[in-house]
């Protein structure tokens, strides 16, 4: 990972100010929510399962293969994981550790797994009514919303529908009423098989993905990624068995034909969208070193 480019002062400088104004559109109201005790069931998803500090999304970084010139570039010293060189400051190559590269190496194999699928598109979002079903209402996971249907017109959705949910990390949240009503069984033993790149999980977590591999991606990546995690959070929740019209939220009525339908074009719009920062991230994995096979 040695400097390829060295970036003038200004044209980073100029980067890294775009960079934090960007996020602060998604950082500084939930910073501010947080000050209240106000919890936002959409939003703060984004900052509570994901671990990323929205300090550290608001942070610009380069990523490898960069160097910083000029004299303000010496801050980013103070920051751990950087040096100086003749070229100017870069990531310093032995902060790329062998828990990085093995994070690294399994992000390319899931990522280049999922990748290879076609898309499945006939889940409609039942993953967050199994979150609720058969859950006493003062248990419900968002508690402060109601639900739309109630909690007896949900779980008649559930037992009507069906659900047809692959991605581990919505699974593990089921109640158990709902698990054996789920046509897979995935582990975390079976993700990478079972991933695919219809699901809105899935290409969600390409943020969570680009982060883990911080500093070794650059901010713009991982920026990338999140605004369309966030894009795809709101889907997630306009399909969920709550009433958020209160928030701005228009309810994706998948209990319906019509909604079905309407749900299945948006999720086949986000896994377009989705393909290509995929394919950027698994290019950027072979790029670091001991990730490639």
């Amino acid at each position: 990972m040695t400097a390829v480019e060295v970036l003038a002062e200004p044209d980073w400088l100029a980067r890294e100010a775009a960079h934090a104004e960007r996020m602060r559109r998604w950082t500084v109201p939930h910073q501010e929510r947080r000050a209240r005790g106000e919890k936002h069931p959409v939003l703060d998803f984004l900052f509570t399962y994901y671990s990323y500090r929205p300090s550290h999304l608001q942070r610009w970084q380069p990523g490898p293969g960069v160097a910083l010139a000029g004299p303000a570039a010496r801050r980013f010293l103070d920051r751990k994981g950087y040096v100086e060189t003749g070229d100017g400051v870069v990531l310093d190559p032995a902060g790329f550790t062998e828990g990085k590269a093995k994070t690294a190496e399994f992000v390319l194999g899931l990522l280049s797994a999922t990748a290879s699928r076609a898309p499945r598109l006939s889940c409609f979002g039942l993953h967050e009514w199994a979150m609720v079903y058969r859950e006493p209402p003062d248990s419900v996971r968002h508690a402060q919303v109601p639900l739309r249907l109630g909690s007896a017109g949900t779980d008649a959705v559930v037992e009507t529908l069906g659900i047809r949910c692959g991605h581990f990390d919505a699974f593990r949240f089921f109640t158990p009423p709902a698990r054996p009503r789920n046509e897979l069984t995935p582990t975390r033993e079976t993700q990478v098989t079972l991933e695919q790149p219809g699901c809105l999980h899935a290409n969600m977590d390409l943020f969570k993905w680009a982060y883990k591999l911080d500093p070794f991606v650059p901010a713009e990546l991982v920026a990338d990624c999140f605004e369309l995690a966030v894009e795809i959070r709101a889907l997630d929740m306009r399909a969920s068995p709550y009433d958020l019209a209160a928030l701005g939220y228009r309810p994706v009525r998948i209990e319906t034909a019509r909604g079905r339908a309407e749900y299945a074009r948006a999720q086949s719009e986000f896994t377009r969208r989705a393909a290509p920062l995929r394919h950027r991230l698994i290019a950027h994995c072979q790029y670091l070193p001991g990730a490639a096979p």
